[in-house]
């Protein structure tokens, strides 16, 4: 027989995931941008005239220096981990002498050509912010410049995967962007025309987001794999899944859509420890009930409204072109739902199929499991609020 549990745990455990979800909204604060998370350095390429070129970056420096590379979803992951820690902590000024005697090695890998010409480029601007919190990364601005070969048309960009990947975006005239790619192996963007803007196909923008979509979800959306296992922990059987599956579809795609269009905004502080108490309720209901409630659908769906705003944060930072605006999300969406799926896919190889129909199933799957999920999104959820370094 399954376990189950007094209806009291069950309402009291509701109850306290209700408790984490308010608490969330007055405990989030600070930056978007936690210590350990691994973020694309934004690349603005823009052409200045008199056959000059010119790179605006932002960026966490230190993950740069320490060469944590595109393989890592977090910067502890990685065995220069250490070596991030300590040039975190230095002060403004520390951080510069250590940007000084790496300024060659830097400038390697960050690479323009020109036809078959590589464009010399030089450090003309640093701008880095003062040592504050040492659980919040630091964002630091570099400018480089270059000046062009005789009659060249148009350039390519690529970034070194050591330190880390990177999103290259050409402003136009209106503030928006033409065009902005992610790249996260050291291959080089298409090329970049001098002037007259970069016409990229909505086929090939719906291609690129399909794949951003994918690895934002397999392998570096852990805490979207996450609340996904979740769902299937309670009930693997296919009908209430896709309920529960189309619930957080439809509602993560509203909220995606109207964050993008700049119609609703709510700061990462508070959305990202929202995620991870969602990730907490799921794993304690599962713990609470053996069997799935009607009313489940309705929670995910308002949880798939938070989820959405976290994949918000994401195309913001791309700068999608308002060209390809429509092709570009739909293309993201469907990145996210094959990541999804392959997500429910692999649960089901490795246990649904299997032993989903066993007596001790829920014992000795969905509980274990389901406790595991939520302790690591406690976790997460005091270190997004800062209760814990």
């Amino acid at each position: 027989m399954p376990l189950r549990f007094p209806s009291t745990l069950q309402a009291a455990a509701r109850a306290a995931a209700s408790l984490l979800i308010a608490l969330c909204l007055f405990a989030a604060a600070g930056s978007v941008v936690r210590a350990h998370e691994i973020r694309p350095a934004i690349v603005d390429l823009t052409f200045p005239g008199d056959g000059a070129v010119r790179l605006e970056m932002s960026l966490i420096l230190e993950a740069a220096l320490a060469e944590i590379g595109v393989e890592h979803a977090d910067t502890d992951d990685s065995p220069n981990a250490g070596r991030y820690d300590e040039l975190r902590r230095l002060d403004e000024a520390a951080l510069a002498a250590e940007f000084d005697r790496s300024t060659a090695r830097f400038l390697e890998g960050v690479r323009l050509v020109a036809g078959e010409a590589s464009i010399p480029l030089e450090i003309v601007g640093v701008d880095l912010e003062p040592i504050g919190d040492t659980d919040v990364a630091r964002l630091s601005r570099i400018t480089l410049a270059g000046a062009l070969p005789p009659g060249a048309g148009e350039v390519s960009y690529s970034f070194d995967p050591a330190f880390g990947p990177s999103v290259i975006r050409v402003p136009d005239k209106d503030g928006a962007y033409s065009y902005s790619v992610y790249l996260d192996d050291g291959s080089p963007s298409a090329p970049i025309p001098v002037e007259g803007g970069l016409s990229v196909s909505a086929a090939q923008v719906f291609v690129d987001y399909i794949g951003i979509g994918f690895t934002h979800i397999v392998p570096k959306g852990l805490d979207h794999i996450l609340f996904v296992v979740g769902l299937f922990l309670l009930s693997p059987r296919l009908k209430p899944l896709l309920i529960q599956i189309t619930a957080f579809t439809l509602a993560h795609s509203v909220t995606l859509a109207l964050a993008m269009l700049g119609w609703i905004s709510l700061p990462a502080s508070i959305v990202e420890p929202l995620i991870a108490a969602s990730i907490i309720f799921i794993a304690v209901e599962n713990i609470a009930t053996s069997r799935l409630s009607p009313w489940r659908p309705f929670v995910v769906f308002g949880f798939g409204l938070l989820h959405g705003l976290g994949f918000a944060g994401v195309l913001t930072e791309f700068g999608l072109s308002p060209a390809h605006f429509v092709s570009g999300l739909i293309g993201f969406n469907v990145g996210v739902e094959i990541g999804q799926l392959t997500v429910v896919a692999a649960c089901y190889a490795l246990f649904g199929a299997w032993f989903s129909d066993r007596r001790w199933y829920r014992a000795r799957v969905t509980i274990p499991l389901s406790l595991a999920i939520a302790c690591m999104a406690a976790w997460w959820f005091a270190e997004r609020t800062g209760l814990i370094a």
